[in-house]
Parts: structure tokens; C-alpha cells; sequence
């Protein structure tokens, strides 16, 4: 085996220095949560407990911790499900090249350039000019769908852009109807993309802050309440927080990742019973 040279180390250094810089604020609000009864929110450690998890589900003053979870988790998935269903007809519809789809691409995705909080400014004047309650399900909603459709409409025009018509020429030919083919033929293909774009979908909406703080109205959502309990919790019960909220985001992901390899493992079944059979 030959050696490795300088520039892979110097290089493996900076992905080390990288993924330290990506994860290590999380790593250290996960000990600080863990710190005892009388800790504070800086180190050193007061004892080790998991007091401040309790504390979590305790009758407390610090705000409508759970409450404010729900509603970002009820969010989370209304943007995800209308982000797929219109990422996919999107990207569709822009296979036939009509008329204006380039300017009307263009704006699809100009939102993205547009600073969250103006956006989040115009949702919410939009909806009390037109005498509608500004609410974290409908003025929020919107909001929202304008972060999260326009990284639905790239990731699908880039699925589409490869996608091999072959395929739906062989179905038509076998007598399949257009809906036959969507379903049974294009869909199984692009469904590792469209879980991909269900999961953009959801955690950009679930942490979303900018485009939300103007339009939830009343109740707020859960990096809403997060930010409200930085100006007035001073233990580490905010620590326990981010660390079970942390854990939830891994366990959404690898429940998408478990739908994949599942996906993936049936297609190969079904490949493999296809070559037996012939």
C-alpha cells in the first residue's frame, strides 16, 4: 500500500475541522443539557442528571413548549405534502417547453434572493390588507411554501432533465394509459428524489424562523417559542430542549432513509423475480 500524501492529510485536517465546525455547537449544548439540578448555562458542569429532561415535561413557566412542537410538526407536514405534489406536476408540466416557462422558472425561484424577513413582512401585510386573521396554518403556510417549493422545482427539474422517456414510450406501448404511466412507471423511478424533496419539504419548514415570524400570528411555532425562551430562561432546560428537538430531526431522517433503502430493496426483488421468470 503506498503511502498517503501531505495533501490528503492537509485535506483530511480540514474535513476534520469542517464537520468539528458543523456539529460542534450541537455536541456542546447536548453535555450542557445533561448538566445537574443547580447548573447554569456556560461551564463548567454542576453535577451530571438528567434533571433539565424532566423539567421539559413538568408543569413549567417557560412557555407552550409542546404546543409549539405540535403546530411545527403539523406545519412541517403540510408544506412537505404540497411541496411534493406540486414539485412533481411542476416538473412534469416543464417537460413540454411552453411558452414563458423560462420567465415563469425564473420567478419560481426568485423567492429564494428575497430576504426571509421581507418575505415574512409582505405575507403578513398581504393578509391584513385583505382583512384575513394572520395565522400560523394559512399566513404561515404560504410563507413557508415560498422557501420550500423552490428547492422542490430544482431538485425535480434536475430528476426530469435526466429522466429517460423510453421508459413511457414502452409503457404507452403496452397499452398504458397516461395516468398507467405516471403511476406505475414514473413515480417508482423518481421516488428517491420525490423522499428527498418530502424531506426538504419538512425540515426546512420545521426550523424555519425568518419567514415565520411575522405570519404565525398568535401561537407561536417552535423556533418561534425557542427564541422567546432565550430571552428569559437562564437554566439549562433551553439545552434539553435542542438536544431532544436535535434527536427528532436524526429520527425524521433516518425514517426517510429507511423508506429509500425499503424502496430500493423492493425494486431489486422485483428485478430479480422479473430475470427468474423470464
Amino acid at each position: 500500500m503506498e503511502p498517503r500524501s501531505k495533501s490528503f492529510w492537509w485535506l483530511t485536517a480540514f474535513f476534520a475541522l469542517f464537520v468539528l465546525f458543523l456539529y460542534g455547537p450541537t455536541v456542546t449544548i447536548g453535555i450542557l443539557s445533561f448538566q445537574g439540578p443547580d447548573g447554569g448555562l456556560t461551564f463548567p458542569m454542576r453535577g451530571v442528571s438528567t434533571h433539565w429532561f424532566h423539567a421539559l415535561f413538568a408543569q413549567q413557566a417557560v412557555g407552550d413548549i409542546w404546543g409549539a412542537w405540535r403546530r411545527s410538526f403539523v406545519l412541517g407536514l403540510m408544506v412537505m405534502a404540497v411541496t411534493v405534489v406540486v414539485s412533481v406536476m411542476a416538473g412534469l408540466a416543464f417537460r413540454k417547453h411552453f411558452v414563458g416557462s423560462g420567465v415563469l422558472f425564473y420567478l419560481a425561484i426568485a423567492s429564494l434572493v428575497i430576504p426571509s424577513i421581507l418575505v415574512s413582512l409582505g405575507v403578513g401585510l398581504i393578509f391584513n390588507e385583505g382583512g384575513l386573521p394572520i395565522h400560523w396554518a394559512t399566513s404561515a403556510f404560504g410563507a413557508q411554501l415560498t422557501w420550500t417549493l423552490p428547492f422542490g422545482l430544482l431538485v425535480m427539474f434536475a430528476v426530469f432533465n435526466r429522466f429517460d422517456k423510453r421508459y413511457e414510450e414502452a409503457a404507452r406501448d403496452q397499452g398504458a394509459t397516461a395516468w398507467q404511466t405516471v403511476r406505475h412507471v414514473i413515480l417508482p423511478i423518481i421516488a428517491p428524489p420525490v423522499i428527498g424533496v418530502a424531506l426538504f419539504g419538512f425540515s426546512l419548514s420545521y426550523d424555519e424562523f425568518a419567514r415565520t415570524l411575522l405570519t404565525a400570528g398568535s401561537y407561536n411555532t417552535l423556533p418561534l417559542e425557542i427564541f422567546g425562551m432565550t430571552t428569559n430562561v437562564t437554566n439549562p432546560v433551553i439545552y434539553a430542549l435542542g438536544t431532544l428537538t436535535t434527536l427528532f430531526s436524526f429520527a425524521i431522517i433516518a425514517v426517510f432513509l429507511g423508506v429509500v433503502w425499503a424502496l430500493g430493496l423492493r425494486r431489486r426483488r422485483g428485478g430479480s423475480d422479473a430475470g427468474k421468470s423470464v
